[in-house]
């Protein structure tokens, strides 16, 4: 019945790409899809490209966000900036940022990205129209379509007993970098079961479900193979665990290893 349901989310979301990208090529208007998750984001890219009508753009407010929206670029609109020129920054994405932080920090609670999405999804929002949720010491940053803006800066008062302020934050004026931990190490080849155990601290054996478990996204794509060789400046995500760049394949060690370097982002 799971997998039923599933195939049947999977080909509505098809139908509705499919035709968002048909509305695009006949009105030449950008059209735009919700915010998607990964799996949503497999779905899209793994569509047979004969069957949409246009191209399309991802972003989701800032470089690597993992929820992303779909932007279906109409054809005029491709001519005029250049197929390969056209960027996220030329789209006038129906989406802005939200920060979101204490009235008064000395008696604010240490609030987790689930608090904050808990008090968001509670005042009646659905998730596919909210990004990522970007957590710092003292605030949050929450990309929400626009239509929703004024739900959270009227509505949203309080998160847990934490007392908020919230303002929109231009999305031109938004640079942020996730930080991350360097990790040098060995593997016998770099192929994805190889470079999930360093990345991760765990045995290849227990992270390989993972990768057939269908929990690994390679740039966004599902990747269901143990084998799958992986190229530098790709970027994994595990659902559950977190995500990781490969950065380069180095010398070959005596024992006949590759020294390699990931960047695993905190």
């Amino acid at each position: 019945m799971i997998k039923e349901n599933q195939k049947k989310e999977t080909k509505l979301l098809e139908h509705r790409f499919i035709e968002l990208s048909r509305i695009a090529f006949e009105r030449e208007i950008v059209t735009y899809s919700d915010f998607l998750n990964l799996n949503d984001q497999n779905i899209l890219h793994t569509l047979p490209k004969d069957k949409l009508y246009s191209r399309y753009v991802l972003f989701g407010g800032y470089d690597m966000a993992e929820r992303q929206m779909a932007a279906f670029i109409p054809e005029a609109l491709s001519l005029r900036y250049g197929v390969s020129d056209i960027t996220p920054k030329e789209i006038d994405y129906p989406f802005c940022a939200v920060k979101i932080e204490p009235k008064n920090k000395r008696f604010s609670e240490d609030l987790t990205h689930r608090d904050f999405l808990g008090s968001i999804l509670n005042l009646g929002i659905d998730r596919s129209k909210t990004g990522d949720i970007l957590v710092t010491e003292d605030s949050a940053l929450l990309f929400i379509n626009k239509d929703l803006v004024s739900v959270v800066t009227e509505d949203l008062t309080r998160v847990r007993h934490t007392v908020i302020d919230s303002s929109v934050i231009n999305l031109d004026r938004i640079n942020y970098t996730p930080d991350f931990q360097q990790i040098k190490g060995t593997v016998s080849s770099v192929r994805l079961d190889s470079l999930l155990p360093l990345a991760f601290s765990s045995s290849r054996s227990k992270l390989s479900g993972l990768i057939e478990g269908a929990k690994v996204f390679v740039n966004g794509k599902l990747i269901t193979s143990n084998g799958y060789q992986v190229k530098e400046g790709d970027l994994i995500s595990v659902r559950g665990l977190g995500k990781f760049r490969f950065e380069e394949a180095g010398k070959i060690t005596k024992k006949n290893r590759i020294s390699v370097t990931i960047q695993k982002y905190v």
